[in-house]
């Protein structure tokens, strides 16, 4: 559900239409903010940011992208990872942590891929999510940022990806107070225009790496702060506020 925001910062109760309008406020000013804001995994087509996207889960994506070249390079297509030995699967992907979850994980939605498939990334969400280890998250992800390596097209399908980091922020922006990403991702999804969804997520994203952090945002170097309903939750001071600022990339 939308939260209704009262009392922070002296403001009145927020009506439906005044949490629409801040909302685009804000998505408006993080468009500013962060204009080069996009998917911080490296990869070269649909299949490699597939697998990406399931090993960031848990881990960084600095973490990823320094893990997944050797990955490639012994499997490069869903067919030659479908047939990989386990241990050896493993062994690679191990310093993402969890390994053996998201090996199963890789090997299924490899043969998945090439059984179902024909050895291609599906371009629908319904059929990504029937893939081992594939949820909306990462469907999302996929359907947003990847692209047909033969014609170079991006699958361009709207979507938002509802991590920890835009979880943690539109709780904190007073959107909404829900703790289930589908349903975080339905009432934000009401908030921001659809064709905005998939750079929006990667704004959101930004910001939570660098400057809303976990534990000690930056509020006093904030571009939201006018806006923000949990401004004080850091330090308010410009100059020790600066000091908690990361330029990324980050997790």
């Amino acid at each position: 559900m939308a939260m209704n925001v009262a009392g922070a910062r002296g403001r009145k109760p927020e009506t439906r239409l005044g949490l629409v309008r801040r909302a685009r406020r804000m998505n408006r000013i993080l468009a500013e903010t962060y204009p080069d804001a996009h998917c911080e995994l490296d990869f070269a087509d649909p299949f490699q940011l597939l697998v990406a996207t399931v090993l960031s889960a848990q881990t960084t994506d600095v973490r990823v992208n320094l893990t997944t070249p050797a990955l490639f390079a012994r499997y490069p297509t869903a067919d030659d990872l479908a047939v990989a030995d386990p241990e050896e699967l493993e062994a690679i992907i191990r310093p993402t942590g969890f390994f053996r979850a998201k090996a199963r994980s890789l090997l299924g939605l490899s043969a998945g891929l090439r059984d179902r498939f024909g050895g291609k990334v599906p371009k629908t969400l319904d059929e990504l999510i029937t893939l081992p280890g594939v949820g909306r998250k990462t469907a999302n992800v996929v359907l947003g940022n990847a692209y047909d390596p033969e014609t170079g097209e991006p699958f361009g399908v709207p979507g938002l990806t509802v991590d920890t980091h835009f979880q943690r922020l539109v709780r904190r922006f007073g959107w909404t107070d829900e703790t289930d990403p589908v349903k975080i991702e339905q009432i934000v999804g009401g908030l921001i225009p659809k064709n905005e969804w998939t750079v929006f997520s990667h704004r959101v994203i930004w910001h939570g790496r660098r400057i809303c952090i976990a534990r000690r945002p930056a509020c006093g170097v904030c571009p939201l702060a006018a806006l923000c309903p949990s401004y004080g939750t850091g330090p308010t001071n410009a100059e020790e506020a600066r000091k908690l600022v990361r330029p990324g990339p980050f997790s």
